[in-house]
Order: C-alpha cells, then sequence, then structure tokens
C-alpha cells in the first residue's frame, strides 16, 4: 500500500469512527428526552412526580399521553421553563429525575433475584406484577426512593429472611425484571401483594384490592 493510499485509508477510518460517535450521541441525547408516546419507568416517574407536586391527577402507567403532555407544560410554566410539554434534561432536573433512560445490570440482577424468590411458579404475568410493587414503592412516599432501600426495607420481603433470596435466579424473573422496568405494571399501580393462602396478617386484608393475579392478590 503506497502511503498517498495508506493515509486516504486512515483518513476514512476516521470519518466513519466520527461519525458513529455522533450517531452515538445523537441516540444518547435523544434518550434523555420524554415526549408525547414515550413510555417506561422514568415516564411512570414523572407522572408519580407530577401526581405528588397537585399537576397529575391520573393514572400512573408509564404512558406519556396528552394528559402528561398538559402536566408537563403546567409544571415547566410554574418553575420559568419552555412550556412545550416536552422533558428534556432542564425539565428533568427540575423534577429531580436523572435523564438516564435505562436501568444498570445491578438493579436489573437485584430486582429478578426478588421476583424469581416472590414468585417463583407464578404466571410470568404475576411475576412482572411483582417486580411493579417494587418499582411502584420506589416513587411512593411511604417507601424508599431506591431499589435496594425498597427490597432491603425490614419486613418488607419474607424472602429475605427466609434464605429463597439467594436461591438461583429464574430466567423468566430476568426477563419479567426488564419488562416491570420498562414500564409494564399488570398490577396496576399496587403497592402490596400477598397470598392468601399463607398470608397471617389481619392488616394486609385490609388494603384495597386491585386485581388477583395467579396465586396473588395485589393491592393499593
Amino acid at each position: 500500500m503506497t502511503s498517498r493510499k495508506r493515509i486516504c485509508y486512515y483518513v476514512g477510518v476516521l470519518i466513519l469512527v466520527n461519525i458513529f460517535a455522533i450517531m452515538l450521541f445523537r441516540q444518547s441525547a435523544e434518550a434523555a428526552v420524554y415526549k408525547q408516546g414515550s413510555t417506561g419507568s422514568t415516564v411512570r416517574q414523572i407522572q408519580q412526580k407530577l401526581t405528588n407536586w397537585g399537576y397529575y391527577n391520573y393514572a400512573v402507567d408509564g404512558i406519556y399521553g396528552s394528559r402528561t403532555v398538559e402536566a408537563v407544560k403546567k409544571f415547566q410554566r410554574n418553575n420559568g421553563l419552555t412550556a412545550d410539554g416536552i422533558c428534556g434534561s432542564r425539565t428533568l432536573s427540575a423534577l429531580g429525575i436523572s435523564g438516564g433512560s435505562s436501568q444498570s445490570s445491578v438493579d436489573v440482577n437485584l430486582l429478578a433475584r426478588l421476583i424469581s424468590a416472590e414468585a417463583r411458579g407464578e404466571p410470568y404475568t404475576g411475576q412482572v406484577a411483582v417486580g411493579a410493587v417494587v418499582l411502584n414503592r420506589m416513587e411512593h412516599p411511604s417507601f424508599p426512593n431506591t431499589l435496594s432501600g425498597v427490597i432491603y426495607q425490614a419486613g418488607a420481603f419474607t424472602c429475605i429472611t427466609d434464605g429463597q433470596f439467594n436461591e438461583p435466579v429464574a430466567d423468566s424473573a430476568y426477563r419479567a425484571a426488564r419488562d416491570a422496568i420498562n414500564g409494564w405494571d399488570p398490577s396496576g399501580g399496587a403497592i402490596y401483594y400477598f397470598n392468601p393462602d399463607t398470608a397471617t396478617s389481619s392488616w394486609i386484608w385490609s388494603r384495597p384490592l386491585i386485581c388477583k393475579i395467579g396465586k396473588h392478590r395485589f393491592c393499593a
């Protein structure tokens, strides 16, 4: 290869690398913007924050619809932001939400371990629902606001104390954890669940029932 061809080759490689870097940058920038049509756990966080502050009075379902847009606009107007109904970095920061759209593998593994221990043998929808309950608690003012805080909260999950949490994790639990993190909530927003065949607490029976999936009752 002549010197001139070698230079052209390296220039071509450099151009391709730069193009690839620009594409990655654009993808990461787009991932940090939430607008009408967006879905997932970050959208649920946005809705929950807006609900807590009185801007949003509808289902926290992880779907960025027209009602979420209007609530975001009201929040933006009251906080000196451009009222476009889009949650970019500035609006997310004002809401107290980090801009990242994905959970770390550590979070997926931790949630999957909890799901496997608590819902092993349950239908797949029920496994996702158990994961959703954990995420719903993170957004509820009565619980810790971190995944590990919710899971390891004293007395929250029997699997932590009976050793089930340390058992091998079912493959379906990893898929269920990802589905829950991505915004699927078959529990309908529940923050509690229990098995009526084994529950000994009279208090848990007093919680309003949302739905039944498999052996579990999911409650508000």
